[in-house]
């Protein structure tokens, strides 16, 4: 416990530098994010994905740019030497996508079903060792998401919170109640995409941003490819 000159001292500090306080809070809060590189994500979220919190990304199908998304945050979390876990709750992983690099740094968890993948998001989400957790359920059958218990998602958010871990959760609808923020995607790709680069793609990812703990949402598109 602080000393009472220390609170004093805070105190004082406090009062004869009320800019100060906001600063530290701010740095502060900065080293409680996760950088994700997409500025359609940092750039709304001031810096980029909680850690010690849940992240939901709703997709809307298989052309709505969740697997360029997927990819695009694995490369830039191995660029940064960073280990990501994928949770994969279908094994439709296309790992034949991804650069080599990237698959050095990634720990690929198969799963058949998404009973199966919430198990294992229980033991991952245990390890401190493992700094950011994907859980993929975005082609999971909706029988399957119907029988995951809502209290599970707070179990989850618990475990997150220990860790210090950035969560983040695919689905094909909202249904993560403890979610910390929630991305949507609000376009799909055309046939067109195929003829460009990775980061165009990227680039062109039109997504909603909502913090809840502001309450406050963003929809960006950076960057339209005809």
């Amino acid at each position: 416990m602080p000393s009472a000159n220390v609170i004093q001292l805070r105190q004082m500090l406090s009062d004869k530098f009320p800019g100060l306080r906001l600063r530290l809070e701010d740095q502060a809060e900065q080293h409680r994010l996760w950088p994700t590189g997409l500025a359609q994500i940092d750039a709304p979220l001031s810096g980029g994905l909680p850690r010690g919190a849940l992240t939901e990304i709703v997709s809307g199908g298989k052309s709505s740019g969740s697997a360029t998304l997927l990819r695009a945050l694995l490369s830039h979390a191995a660029a940064g030497r960073q280990i990501v876990t994928v949770i994969d709750g279908q094994d439709a992983l296309d790992v034949t996508q991804i650069e080599e690099p990237v698959l050095a740094r990634l720990l690929w968890v198969r799963c058949a079903s998404a009973e199966e993948a919430v198990k294992a998001a229980d033991l991952v989400l245990r390890d401190a060792n493992l700094p950011v957790v994907m859980l993929d359920l975005g082609m999971a059958a909706p029988a399957q998401l119907r029988r995951i218990s809502a209290t599970t998602w707070y179990r989850f958010q618990r475990l997150a919170e220990e860790t210090d871990a950035t969560c983040l959760v695919f689905t094909p609808r909202p249904m993560v109640g403890s979610t910390r923020v929630r991305i949507t995607f609000t376009g799909g790709f055309s046939l067109n995409f195929l003829e460009h680069d990775a980061s165009e793609c990227e680039q062109a990812l039109k997504l909603e941003v909502t913090d809840l703990r502001r309450g406050a949402g963003r929809d960006t598109a950076l960057l339209n490819i005809a």
